[in-house]
């Protein structure tokens, strides 16, 4: 069938094109994240490493849409990525009016979407975010479902998050491409309390050298996200396979294109057959919600779970010739009570390391960087942010 001429103008103006885009990191994560694009580059068309700018939250890159489609597949660093739409300069309603709607929406958004805002300004004369956003909505929804464009993937009502930032009246809106952070990725059936977010894990495992050829041993596991992260490193897994993103719902996403992405990715997979990965926790929950994460993925053959306590783990009896990482997110704050018991667990924890370890890398959960002390290992503090809280990876060898 013939394309018509809305399916044209997609193909001329949102495909076709290069687009600046933005990809924005957690705070200590910026590098990592800068790391993995620059391997990401010889999979991408269009996309050479001088298009890659490190700016104030994040990392700013030039490319095609197919580009932010690959990158959300296979980063696991990031939060998400925004697609710039526009910038341009309103220091009144009227004038922020008109140019919201010199914006072709119909190109970027399907008729059927639910829209949300995140509205940020700062010195700026328009101020108020609330009404920053529902000025912008009504425009785009008159624009998008008035307009002969398209009308979205039948009986599905996406959501759509539109980002606006404001700083002395020069305004970037930005289309999220992600949806849900980064971080989920779609495997996850239960979680335990005070999880470890996904891009936290893979951060402290790239800067531990965790590789496919590596052991790793995962003493305190909850409901086991450095082993599932460690697992699908092993078996070539994009992050995002298991997982939706806000971008299949846009015009220009091609259904066809990403199954055939996701099924070259597919044929890349391999099969561990035997347990190279070690989770164990003392907590029959975390035990049930571990097992319960990795019953209905092809994860299940290189992990082995038990019943352990880290105390009584000898490395040598699981891999007698072999020294790899272990990594550990401790029991801190609520969840082991007074501050001097945090210590004091810490210190019996560096015991056991320097004991037991010799010769494997290791990462490990501080909540302040004054238990670097009570641990008694030589270690690098990589200050990151996870719930709310400002923290410290532990990375080091023992």
């Amino acid at each position: 069938m013939k394309p018509s001429s809305y399916e044209k103008r997609v193909k001329r103006r949102i495909i076709g094109r290069d687009h600046s885009f933005f990809v924005s990191c957690s705070p200590g994560l910026k590098q990592v994240c800068l790391n993995e694009m620059q391997g990401q580059i010889s999979n991408l068309s269009s996309f050479p490493e001088d298009n890659i700018s490190v700016i104030q939250g994040g990392i700013e890159f030039i490319g095609k849409l197919n580009s932010c489609v690959l990158l959300n597949l296979n980063l696991r660093s990031p939060s998400k990525i925004l697609m710039r739409i526009n910038s341009f300069k309103a220091d009144s309603f009227k004038k922020l009016e008109k140019k919201i709607n010199a914006i072709d929406w119909i190109l970027y958004l399907p008729k059927n979407c639910h829209l949300k805002f995140n509205v940020t300004a700062r010195k700026s004369r328009l101020y108020h975010s609330d009404a920053i956003a529902q000025r912008c909505e009504k425009i785009i929804l008159d624009q998008i479902r008035s307009g002969s464009g398209f009308d979205g993937i039948p009986g599905k009502i996406s959501t759509q998050t539109i980002y606006v930032r404001v700083e002395d009246d020069n305004f970037t809106v930005s289309l999220d491409s992600t949806g849900e952070l980064l971080f989920k990725r779609g495997l996850k059936q239960k979680v335990t309390q005070a999880p470890l977010r996904e891009n936290l894990a893979f951060a402290m495992l790239f800067w531990a050298g965790f590789s496919k050829e590596d052991i790793l041993i995962d003493p305190m596991c909850g409901s086991g996200t450095f082993s599932l992260e460690a697992a699908m490193i092993k078996s070539c897994i994009p992050p995002g396979f298991f997982r939706s993103f806000a971008f299949e719902n846009w015009p220009g996403f091609s259904p066809k294109a990403y199954s055939h992405i996701k099924k070259q990715a597919q044929e890349n997979f391999t099969h561990c057959s035997a347990k190279q990965i070690f989770a164990s926790d003392i907590d029959e929950m975390a035990l049930t919600a571990m097992e319960q994460n990795i019953s209905h993925s092809r994860l299940n053959p290189v992990i082995d779970v038990s019943k352990t306590d880290f105390f009584t783990i000898l490395p040598s009896m699981i891999s007698p010739e072999k020294k790899g990482v272990v990594m550990l997110n401790p029991p801190y704050g609520k969840r082991l009570g007074e501050k001097s018991d945090t210590r004091s667990f810490y210190r019996e924890i560096g015991k056991k390391l320097a004991a037991d370890f010799k010769g494997w890398r290791f990462g490990i959960i501080l909540p302040s960087g004054e238990y670097k002390s009570s641990l008694g290992l030589k270690l690098e503090l990589k200050p990151i942010y996870h719930g709310g809280l400002d923290i410290f990876a532990g990375i080091g060898i023992i």
